[in-house]
């Protein structure tokens, strides 16, 4: 049975890994607990969904990290809890004045952080978030950091290659019962940020200031033929208690010859009425068939206006294959398919929700300078891939938009670097010296700082933008994104450069470590 402290336990500040806190206890011991550190949160790859890879990403989940970040730290709970921990030896873990410091200075209040804001568009190897701050705190935060972001970044994309397939259609997430236990939360927030217009889930909803949408279960028209009644008294049944909301699930029985027949009759009686009927769903079969089957039925029932929710597993490549198919086969019944396509609405549940075919996003988290007495040392991993060595010291990311003003590279700088001061901008290969683009002043309509200050010594200096401004920001974004990036299948690479002098830093680093 849960107890009353039991979320506290869970989701507050203990919500990290044993490493984080083994490695604090280690650098208090050494004195290096104080010491700042700059930590980058990046990811490598797109997610890759097996038979076709995304082209970018949409950032999202830094509101809910900073909300957690306030309101999370180390109390008498959670160092008692820490205390009753053991070694192999059977002997306290934690040393009593490693617990005293975590319970007198186990906060974020000290905690700087810059980051990319949610919905814009971002790319591998950037920078997305930027922590200084103690170097035993600014390491607790690891966990709960990856956490939070990668997995609302990873659902948000998902969702906006989801909205972008289904050509802007109204697109309902409905993934709550399919989703990894209360992820469905936090990923409904991501799919909105995403594209997804609406969610079912209700508590999220009303958060967001948006109605929860949808419509009924397979169950309810079950229920009432075991009673003895019909499939036209559900539907009846239904459109009398909801005569503006009426959407008819219509596959209960046989959709073509029962479904949509019944659910005319209704909508008829609710036109009577003065009511306005707003649609049927398909939940089976095949969808662009019966969609285009529904769409002629309803037309010659004066219903042009009746939307049609396609839901069932669906996901960007069967979205995509239905609307071809449509388009296709629309003509054999005379009927226009953009009408079709048109008045579409998909309810998108298992396939967004898990990110099916990349179920996780691979974000990071590494150390990148530290600072010793004044002076901040760059730090570097080596590692045998190219792909996987970090981009050393403290950054700054811009990106640059073309003439047409479409967003042609994001580059990453050295601290103090500005773009805008070299004529012409050198945008060199991230790993191989021999590539890079020359991008002339003419050749620029303008160069745009990516990352915003949100923390300042754990203070909170930015007004998070509302919802609907993120989608504002997630679609400006995308419209000035070349077509071929966002296409389904192989998208073109989107360059994500180094400034020749971060290029040069890196190299020298790593001559320096192999020697």
């Amino acid at each position: 049975m849960l107890k009353k402290f039991d979320q506290q336990i869970s989701e507050g500040i203990l919500f990290t890994d044993q490493y984080q806190l083994v490695m604090a206890q280690l650098y208090f011991k050494t004195g290096m607990h104080e010491k700042h550190a700059h930590f980058d949160h990046f990811f490598r790859f797109y997610p890759d969904y097996g038979m076709h890879k995304a082209g970018y990403c949409i950032n999202a989940g830094l509101e809910w990290l900073i909300d957690w970040m306030q309101n999370s730290y180390f109390g008498k709970l959670e160092i008692d809890l820490l205390r009753s921990q053991k070694n192999s030896r059977g002997n306290q873990l934690f040393e009593d004045d490693f617990l005293k410091w975590l319970q007198d200075n186990g906060n974020f209040n000290q905690i700087n952080l810059r980051a990319i804001p949610e919905g814009r568009v971002v790319h591998p190897n950037e920078p997305l978030t930027i922590i200084e701050g103690p170097l035993a705190m600014a390491q607790i935060l690891e966990t709960a950091l990856l956490n939070q972001l990668n997995f609302q970044t990873l659902i948000a994309t998902k969702a906006s290659r989801i909205k972008e397939m289904a050509q802007n259609q109204m697109l309902l997430e409905f993934g709550a019962r399919r989703a990894q236990d209360r992820g469905a939360i936090a990923g409904a927030r991501g799919a909105l940020i995403g594209g997804a217009d609406f969610t079912s889930n209700v508590g999220i909803s009303h958060l967001l200031g948006l109605q929860p949408k949808g419509t009924h279960a397979h169950s309810m028209v079950q229920l009432f033929i075991a009673m003895g009644l019909s499939e036209l008294e559900s539907f009846k049944t239904f459109a009398d208690l909801y005569p503006d909301d009426c959407i008819l699930l219509v596959d209960t029985i046989n959709t073509l010859e029962s479904g949509i027949p019944n659910a005319i009759k209704v909508f008829e009686e609710l036109k009577l009425k003065g009511h306005k009927p707003v649609g049927i769903r398909l939940d089976s079969g095949d969808l662009a068939f019966l969609s285009i089957k529904a769409a002629k039925m309803l037309n010659d029932a004066g219903f042009y206006d009746v939307k049609i929710v396609l839901s069932n597993e669906l996901d960007e490549m069967n979205i995509w294959q239905i609307i071809t198919q449509i388009s296709d086969e629309a003509k054999h019944d005379s009927i226009d398919p953009d009408s079709i396509i048109k008045r579409l609405v998909y309810g998108v549940g298992t396939k967004l929700i898990t990110s099916s075919g990349d179920s996780s996003l691979g974000g990071v988290y590494k150390l990148v300078a530290v600072k010793n007495d004044k002076d901040w040392i760059p730090v570097l991993k080596i590692s045998e891939t190219p792909e996987k060595i970090p981009n050393p010291g403290i950054k700054q990311v811009f990106r640059i938009y073309d003439s047409n003003d479409f967003a042609t590279a994001d580059l990453i700088t050295c601290e103090n670097e500005k773009p805008s001061d070299y004529s012409p901008v050198i945008l060199q290969h991230p790993f191989d010296e021999n590539k890079k683009r020359i991008l002339k002043k003419t050749s620029i309509h303008k160069i745009e700082s990516l990352h915003t200050q949100i923390l300042s010594n754990g203070n909170l200096i930015y007004d998070f933008p509302s919802l609907s401004e993120i989608r504002t920001a997630r679609q400006n974004d995308l419209d000035k994104l070349d077509s071929g990036v966002k296409r389904l299948i192989n998208p073109h690479r989107y360059h994500v450069s180094l400034s020749p002098a971060l290029f040069e830093l890196k190299r020298e680093l790593i001559k320096d470590m192999k020697k």
